[in-house]
């Protein structure tokens, strides 16, 4: 990688290369598969990821934004994840600063029993923390809570609980964690779609059968270990591997609002612990709009773009209005998103899908396939240090020690200004800068000509999509203005992507297309 430019043909050129025999090969590129990709890579293990569309296309690009220890599963019993994800919450604030904030919550708080349970609640999610907490909760009163968060009903109001958790931005973590696999050595590609696994003559995983989609061309590509870290798909691979394959995951669907910050514009964010349905409801500032989410919904299939219920929308909309000063309606929706969370199908009963276990599990099939399945965004690299340990162990390979508690993610930069438009690219922000920032695409996105260069050539953007889902975050921001631009970034892409005319206008057709899903209407 010269200049931090990442050339994709390069990448599958070394990938697929005759002869070469990885030791870790990673199927998938989202929060699990990147952590897993990385920790093996810096054990110094010769690593390939492989995802068929984007980096974080999926659930990993479509979470409530929140790296956090998990106030919902301490209300469950499960102390031991909190823990866990507290701990990563705090390595991962310190591996990637220009990423993760320190966001403080309020609980309004609305009868005396309330501020009694939230409030020592509260004090025990911080003392599980430890060292790594982001700052002690405290009570704050009823004048307190009112001028903090303007924009909620005070009819009934006793007061709030404030307390600390984490905030980042998941796909353009994403991204970092694919650049800084490449910088370790490893080799991570999009658009790379596995449609088989190679078996040696004992029936063992040897390596897998690829297609490059954005050329059509398929490969063999051989490796001692082939993971699969596909989310809610890993079923699919399980069954390449053996074809009566019993289900292991089921698909937890969550949407989420984005609204104008005028309907809560508050620096803090807004938790609800029980909802009438006895959900949690979170309203989160994130790039200078709010989120608000999410949903627990148990769902069929698994899909690339899942759709949004209407029961779901009307929930959020009914729960935030009941709350908000200001009553949102559908009209009042910037975008809507859905994403997919790989649960651990439970063996016994049919539990609802928020009484099932965030905690991640690792599995060896009979033939020698690792999978895993759970988990989420927070603990990540504690993911991939398991994932790694166990395949060490199952292998006979001598024990390496991780490198990635205190890891330096690429764009790690100290001093983060979070009311820069560029902060997300941490230390990359200067040379986009340099670039001129003036030609702007979109000034209320704060988009301009020289991110678009940057996402194709140094954060491996192939398509409209690409750059206005995740490189920069248009279409969960604002899905009718990421419309109005998508034919101007298709521009600039051609150029640098040597595309002609018809490229522009079918790309920027199947943009359209797909944003119009993001629009309520």
């Amino acid at each position: 990688m010269r200049s931090g430019i990442i050339d994709r043909e390069q990448l599958v050129k070394k990938a697929t290369e005759a002869g070469t025999l990885w030791d870790v090969l990673v199927i998938g590129g989202g929060a699990s598969g990147l952590g897993i990709a990385l920790e093996a890579v810096t054990r110094g293990y010769k690593t390939l990821l492989l995802e068929q569309y984007d980096f974080a296309k999926g659930t990993s690009s479509r979470s409530t934004k929140l790296v956090h220890g998990g106030v919902r599963y301490l209300a469950q019993g499960d102390i031991a994840l909190v823990r866990e994800a507290s701990i990563e919450r705090g390595l991962l604030q310190q591996n990637a600063p220009h990423l993760v904030k320190n966001q403080t919550f309020i609980v309004p708080v609305y009868s005396f029993w309330d501020r009694i349970k939230y409030t020592i609640g509260l004090k025990a999610y911080d003392w599980i923390a430890g060292r790594l907490s982001l700052g002690a909760s405290v009570f704050i009163s009823r004048k307190e809570t009112m001028a903090a968060i303007p924009d909620v009903k005070s009819k009934g109001l006793v007061g709030g609980v404030l307390y600390h958790d984490g905030q980042f931005d998941d796909s353009r973590l994403a991204l970092n964690l694919a650049q800084t696999i490449i910088e370790q050595g490893g080799v991570a590609v999009n658009y790379m779609k596995v449609t088989g696994l190679e078996k040696d003559p004992g029936n063992k995983p040897s390596g897998v059968e690829v297609e490059d989609t954005e050329l059509s061309i398929s490969y063999k590509i051989k490796a001692k270990t082939v993971i699969n870290a596909t989310g809610v798909f890993v079923d699919d691979v399980l069954r390449m591997d053996d074809p009566v394959a019993s289900k292991s995951v089921v698909a937890s669907q969550g949407i989420h609002l984005v609204l104008n910050r005028e309907f809560f514009s508050s620096s803090h964010a807004l938790m609800i612990p029980k909802t009438n349905d006895g959900r949690v409801l979170f309203a989160v500032p994130w790039h200078n709009e709010v989120v608000v989410g999410t949903t627990d919904t148990l769902v069929g299939a698994p899909s690339v773009e899942p759709r949004p219920l209407e029961k779901e929308i009307e929930f959020i909309l009914e729960t935030a209005g009941t709350y908000l000063v200001k009553k949102p309606v559908r009209a009042d929706v910037l975008s809507v998103f859905a994403g997919l969370r790989p649960l651990a199908a439970p063996k016994e009963g049919a539990q609802k899908t928020k009484e099932i276990s965030r905690s991640h599990k690792i599995m060896v099939s009979a033939n020698g396939l690792f999978t895993i399945i759970g988990g989420k965004w927070t603990t990540y690299r504690k993911m991939g240090e398991d994932m790694i340990d166990c395949v060490e162990n199952r292998q006979g390979w001598a024990k390496r020690d991780s490198k990635t508690p205190h890891l330096k993610i690429h764009g790690f930069a100290r001093g983060t200004d979070w009311a820069d438009p560029l902060y997300f690219y941490g230390s990359d922000a200067q040379h986009i800068k340099a670039r001129g920032n003036g030609r702007w695409i979109s000034e209320r996105l704060k988009i301009n000509e020289a991110q678009v260069e940057w996402a194709v050539t140094h954060e491996m953007a192939r398509t409209v999509e690409d750059v206005l889902a995740r490189r920069t975050r248009a279409l969960l921001l604002d899905a009718r203005e990421s419309i109005r631009i998508a034919s101007k970034v298709a521009t600039v892409m051609a150029g640098i992507l040597n595309r002609d005319e018809h490229w522009i206008k079918e790309e920027t057709k199947r943009f359209e297309e797909l944003a119009r899903q993001y629009i309520l209407t």
